[in-house]
């Protein structure tokens, strides 16, 4: 646009009607933008730059179609092309995934954790060794998602998140879930998941260290390194969201709270603590754990 340039050159003295004239342009849309520099179009744009921005930063892993659901969910009208242009124009590129002509691959948002477990799925005391993955299933209303943190000393689920969009956030609340319902200090605690975008994302990892969490991941392509969430997934499976065709996602957000708290905590006994359920073990194994520390 010209008309910046037409103002500078005002400044300077250079008459209007000079520059107008130089450049081709007619006075009177200068006048116009003159009273109101920034029109309706430019004005929409600035703001979908920013909210496309604020969700880049937000997650860095997500490409210019997962950014364009999110401006869209805030209200804002837009194709994917045009997200993909602003975000062309300011870099804003997956940050595991975008090539670039000068350099090979850019590093993944946080570096990943050794694996400390090496699947020993067993803990002595509470709060030593946590395990969390997540899940997905299908709704009429669309995907849902969970995120789910069990202790595998009494393989009670401590802390659990549900969400339509499978995002950092989604992990940092079941952790941030987990730490207030464990009371007690926790650090030093071992949090293992997989190499999911959502465990080394910068926001994952400012929740690992203000809580002192220490993090671990199993390798890249092998499932065996987080068995035992995974099973625990699986009777999920089998219980609850392969049981019917599920019509909102309220319903089974609710059909899996339920089955949580008072099926799987309650009522389920496992053979690995003795014939007893999580909320049980706990119970009875709880004041010998804290006299052992």
């Amino acid at each position: 646009m010209m008309y910046p340039i037409i103002s500078e050159l005002a400044a300077d003295g250079v008459p209007v009607a000079v520059s107008c004239r130089v450049l081709n342009i007619a006075r009177q849309p200068y006048y116009r933008w003159l009273s109101n520099p920034v029109g309706p179009v430019e004005d929409r744009r600035r703001k979908l730059t920013k909210a496309i921005g604020l969700a880049h930063v937000d997650d860095p892993e997500f490409g210019y179609r997962f950014l364009a659901d999110e401006v869209r969910s805030a209200g804002h009208s837009v194709c994917d092309r045009t997200v993909w242009r602003i975000c062309s124009t300011n870099g804003w590129w997956a940050s595991f995934t975008r090539k670039n002509k000068n350099r090979k691959h850019r590093q993944s948002t946080a570096a990943a954790h050794d694996d400390l477990v090496r699947r020993d799925f067993t803990a002595k005391e509470p709060n030593t060794v946590w395990l969390s993955d997540i899940t997905e299933h299908r709704t009429a209303e669309g995907k849902i998602y969970l995120c789910a943190v069990k202790d595998l000393w009494s393989n009670r689920i401590v802390g659990y998140s549900i969400s339509d969009r499978m995002k950092a956030r989604l992990a940092v609340a079941a952790v941030e879930t987990a730490v207030a319902r464990r009371s007690q200090n926790v650090a030093g605690c071992i949090l293992h998941t997989d190499r999911g975008s959502q465990f080394r994302a910068r926001k994952f990892r400012r929740c690992l260290d203000r809580h002192g969490l220490v993090g671990s991941m199993g390798n890249v392509g092998s499932a065996g390194d987080n068995a035992a969430m995974e099973s625990f997934f699986s009777l999920l499976q089998k219980n609850v969201l392969n049981t019917k065709r599920w019509t909102t996602r309220n319903e089974l957000r609710i059909a899996i709270v339920t089955w949580i708290e008072r099926t799987y905590h309650q009522r389920r006994r496992q053979t690995r603590l003795n014939k007893l359920t999580p909320i049980e073990y706990e119970t009875i194994m709880k004041p010998t754990a804290l006299k052992a520390a």
